[in-house]
C-alpha cells in the first residue's frame, strides 16, 4: 500500500501489528496509548507521562496490543508548551512566544 503518515499503514503492513491511534499497548509491561504514527515506530503516551508526551517505541519490541480507547486530553498549557517546542527558536524568549501564541488569529485560540 501507499505510505500514509496518519494511518499506521507502514507499521501494520511491515510488522503485522494492530497499531492504531488510541490503541492501548503495554511496552515492557508499561501501560500507554498510541497517539502518533512515527513511520517505522509507534508514538506512545505512557500513563506515567503527561498527556501528549510521546515516547518513540519499536512496534514489536516487548509490545502487547490491547483495546482502543480515547487518549487523555492535553491541557491548554501543555499544548502551548508543545507549540513552543515546535516554534520557540523563532522567538527571543518564552514571553515573546506567549504573546504571539495568544493572538486571536491563531487557529488554536
Amino acid at each position: 500500500g501507499s505510505f500514509d503518515m496518519s494511518s499506521f499503514d507502514y507499521v501494520k503492513e511491515y510488522y503485522g501489528v494492530p497499531a492504531d491511534y488510541g490503541r492501548v499497548v503495554f511496552v515492557n509491561s508499561k501501560r500507554g496509548v498510541i497517539i502518533k504514527d512515527c513511520g517505522h515506530y509507534i508514538g506512545v503516551n505512557f500513563d506515567t507521562e503527561k498527556p501528549g508526551a510521546v515516547s518513540i517505541c519499536h512496534p514489536t519490541w516487548n509490545v502487547e496490543y490491547a483495546q482502543i480507547e480515547k487518549p487523555r486530553k492535553v491541557t491548554k498549557s501543555q499544548a502551548r508548551y508543545q507549540r513552543y517546542l515546535e516554534y520557540g527558536d523563532c522567538f527571543g524568549s518564552f514571553l515573546d512566544f506567549c504573546y504571539w501564541d495568544a493572538m486571536p488569529e491563531r487557529s488554536w485560540n
